[in-house]
């Protein structure tokens, strides 16, 4: 057996990321002692033999691994550099703080093939199925708009949400997916949040802090928004959900705010959810849009698959926000390259593409 081989390195991949984001949602990733736990244990026994079988010095202790994830790039791992897999400056933790990054969850989310691995689907289909069942669409999207509005959450919040007749029929996941938050969050006996993405900030050396989403961060330093006493019972969606709900709900509810156009029709998460947003313009064409804020193009790729085709649509488009497509080259071909067959007619294109090309299409209307 190699370990060169494709499937090798994107199940040591998928191990290492696994093995940190448990570490780092159970202990923190600097209090590791033997015995290992089993995850760690095999992200490090199949580190070692990865090295070994290319000849080069493997990580002496999982504490080394972890330094390894932090300092250096995958690209300088002795792994087969796998065409789109890897990007020259990607890294597992955060090189600044040591949390995992965006890229890191994907690896443990997005690189299995299987349904059970992707909490945030489970969570959205249960409250999907219990809003049906219960024949309220408008609970379905007050849920969604509390996950991507309100991912924290005081206990005066959190009690007034339970309280809400309008999420009656998902009360029983609320309860289960906004967590208890951690000590490590205080800073000077208070929370704070990021006022661009609306979670909770880790606080980092010199009075600085930290925001976990990636694209906020290479915007700039992160504006505090709330400062909550440390004493209050506070609560926040758990980090899958905040990865592939909240992120990119916020997205989602962006371009519908850029898409406020004259003589436009806009509708959200039409049909329950069918797709993201459904446009309709004056002569009456319909383009149907799922927003994919997703930082690496290859799992993008790879879970590509038609827009559902009702609400019925004239055009369909996958869009993804122009700024991941900034931050690493090759983005959109990437994702072409890695899309099955069954979905070789699925366009991506950025945000401000789309805007563009609505705006054209207005334009057209005015004249006909």
């Amino acid at each position: 057996m190699s370990i060169s081989a494709p499937h090798e390195t994107i199940l040591l991949l998928h191990t290492l990321a696994t093995a940190l984001v448990n570490a780092d949602r159970r202990t923190g990733l600097d209090s590791f002692h033997l015995p290992y736990d089993d995850e760690a244990q095999r992200a490090l026994d199949r580190t070692v033999l990865a090295c070994l079988l290319r000849g080069a010095e493997p990580p002496a202790s999982l504490a080394e691994l972890f330094s390894w994830c932090r300092e250096r790039p995958l690209s300088d791992w002795p792994l087969d550099s796998l065409p789109d897999t890897i990007g020259p400056d990607d890294h597992l933790l955060d090189p600044g703080v040591g949390r995992p990054t965006e890229l890191c969850f994907e690896w443990k989310t997005r690189s299995q093939d299987s349904a059970a691995e992707h909490r945030d689907r489970e969570v959205i289909r249960k409250a999907l199925r219990l809003c049906l069942d219960a024949g309220e669409p408008e609970a379905y999207t007050a849920f969604r708009g509390l996950l991507i509005e309100q991912p924290v959450l005081t206990s005066t919040e959190a009690f007034a949400v339970m309280s809400d007749l309008m999420l009656e029929p998902v009360r029983s996941i609320l309860a289960v997916i906004y967590q208890e938050v951690s000590d490590g969050l205080v800073r000077d006996h208070v929370y704070a949040t990021c006022a661009r993405c609306l979670t909770l900030l880790t606080p980092v050396q010199d009075g600085q802090w930290w925001c976990e989403r990636d694209r906020c961060r290479r915007v700039g330093p992160p504006p505090v928004g709330r400062e909550i006493d440390s004493g209050e019972d506070l609560r926040q969606l758990e980090r899958p959900l905040r990865q592939f709900v909240t992120g990119p709900g916020q997205a989602e509810v962006s371009l519908e705010r850029r898409l406020r156009l004259p003589r436009l029709v806009l509708e959200m998460w039409p049909n329950f959810d069918s797709y993201d947003l459904r446009l309709t313009f004056p002569d009456g064409q319909v383009w149907a849009i799922d927003v994919k804020d997703w930082a690496h193009p290859y799992f993008l790729g790879r879970a590509a698959k038609p827009v559902p085709p009702t609400p019925p649509y004239d055009e369909a488009f996958w869009v993804v926000p122009a700024q991941r497509v900034q931050e690493r080259p090759g983005y959109l071909e990437i994702f072409a390259r890695n899309r099955p067959a069954s979905a070789a007619d699925l366009i991506l294109i950025t945000d401000d593409a789309l805007i563009r090309k609505a705006k054209a299409r207005l334009k057209e209307n005015r004249r006909a």
